[in-house]
């Protein structure tokens, strides 16, 4: 792809489409960047495009301005019915995603990941197995850097966590090997319905060939469906014995290819949880197929300590553990990591609601809640749905959950952030939302 002197606009000026238009802009383009916001509100995205020379069009969203535009980038988080988007696709303006340019670009076979719940663990333990083996690989995409940022530089693999954001513009997107872990509901505050979700998600499959390869997990059932509509060769995982596949028993993960075995321990794993445990097992059906040894993987898998902000350990005072997830904000991914605790749970929970139902929820909530603290925007319809199950308080705010979580524990508890809703109303992201649960803790 030859982007020299075509006139391209970059639609919203976050991580990913600075990312894109400093790289456009070095390629020879001739870069505008869009952006609802003023730009007294965009100082920083500004002063971190440098001094790449791109035209800035900001505070609003005029059709004008996509006079004589080529090509149109829109970054992850600009939903498919933005204004100029729809007018771009109806004046035959070629769009494209960020991670679809970055495929053109970057010189690497990519593994990709997405589905629900378990990306970024599983992306980042993929990673670990490709450089423990010795590979010249980059870990990106929806997880640190965006994919763009690893063109101009030979690589053996590319390992890009992929979200259904970043889905929804590809089309030549072919990763060699690709992986759906799961899917329940979430972001239904942008898809019309969940249908439409996951049709995202699948669409990592869509430019695949027959000699790719789709690992898919076998006890999702949405997930498995897919598999009748994908080319490449499907590697699957889950809990019962397979003959050619992954699967999990108490104490080790087996994977089984054609003609060979091979099995790996659990005992030194520090990743707790039945959800780490399926994070591994497409991990490892992911390293397998890239042809990764056994003993590297084995080594990934022992010396992997888990990501912040996910079921994160952060201290235990007076025989109460507190444990840090903000990255919990879908309501499956709130089931897992309540899957993983048998002590009384007092979990804080509470944000932005995206539209999904938090009935699934109950089982868990019956089995192991003691007490529920709901704070921020959705804390209302959280009670509505589930309050009656358990000992259920209101408050305003994070800071005022953590005191009343410590004020309710008893030694033996476990007081868990999993809010099971994104973190807009009252923090940057769920990073922000996470340093500020741990910076809390620890000042008990």
């Amino acid at each position: 792809m030859d982007v020299k002197d075509k006139k391209v606009m970059v639609l919203g000026l976050a991580r990913t489409g600075i990312a894109a238009a400093r790289f456009l802009a070095a390629s020879g383009a001739d870069v505008t960047v869009s952006d609802r916001r003023s730009e007294a509100d965009l100082r920083g995205e500004i002063a971190a495009l440098g001094d790449a020379p791109v035209r800035l069009r900001l505070g609003g969203e005029d059709s004008a301005w996509l006079e004589g535009i080529d090509l149109l980038i829109p970054s992850p988080g600009v939903p498919q019915e933005n204004p100029l988007l729809q007018a771009a696709a109806r004046r035959g303006i070629d769009i494209l995603s960020e991670i679809e340019l970055g495929y053109r670009f970057v010189r690497a076979p990519l593994i990709a990941i997405t589905g629900t719940n378990g990306k970024s663990t599983t992306t980042s333990l993929i990673g670990a197995m490709l450089k423990a083996a010795g590979a010249n690989a980059f870990v990106g995409g929806n997880i640190g850097a965006p994919l763009i940022g690893f063109a101009g530089k030979d690589w053996d693999w590319g390992v890009v966590e992929v979200s259904s954001f970043q889905l929804e513009w590809v089309s030549d997107f072919r990763p060699r090997i690709a992986i759906l872990l799961n899917l329940t509901e979430d972001h239904l505050d942008r898809y019309a319905s969940f249908g439409d979700y996951c049709a995202a998600k699948e669409r990592i499959f869509g430019a695949q060939h027959a000699d790719d390869v789709a690992v898919l997990n076998r006890d999702d059932p949405l997930v498995w469906n897919a598999k009748q509509r994908i080319r490449a060769r499907v590697v699957s995982f889950g809990w019962s014995p397979v003959e050619d596949g992954v699967y999990a028993t108490k104490g080790e993960i087996i994977w089984r290819g054609a003609d060979a075995e091979e099995r790996f321990a659990l005992a030194r794993v520090k990743i707790q949880g039945v959800h780490n445990v399926e994070n591994l097992m497409a991990a490892i059906a992911a390293a397998k197929a890239a042809a990764v040894p056994r003993a590297a993987i084995q080594s990934a898998i022992e010396n992997f300590a888990g990501l912040e902000h996910r079921l994160e350990f952060v201290r235990e005072k007076d025989g109460v553990r507190y444990y840090n997830d903000s990255k919990g904000t879908n309501v499956g991914a709130v089931i897992k990591s309540l899957a993983g605790f048998s002590a009384p749970v007092i979990l804080l929970a509470g944000g932005v609601d995206k539209g999904g139902d938090y009935a699934p929820l109950a089982d868990e909530i019956r089995r192991t809640v003691k007490k529920l603290v709901l704070f921020g925007a959705a804390k209302e319809k959280i009670r509505a749905a589930l309050g009656a199950l358990t000992a259920t308080v209101v408050v305003d705010d994070l800071d005022a959950a953590v005191r009343e979580a410590a004020a309710s524990a008893r030694t033996g508890d476990v007081v868990l952030l999993s809010p099971a809703c994104s973190s807009f109303d009252q923090f940057h992201d769920y990073t922000e939302r996470g340093k500020k649960f741990r910076s809390l803790v620890q000042e008990l």
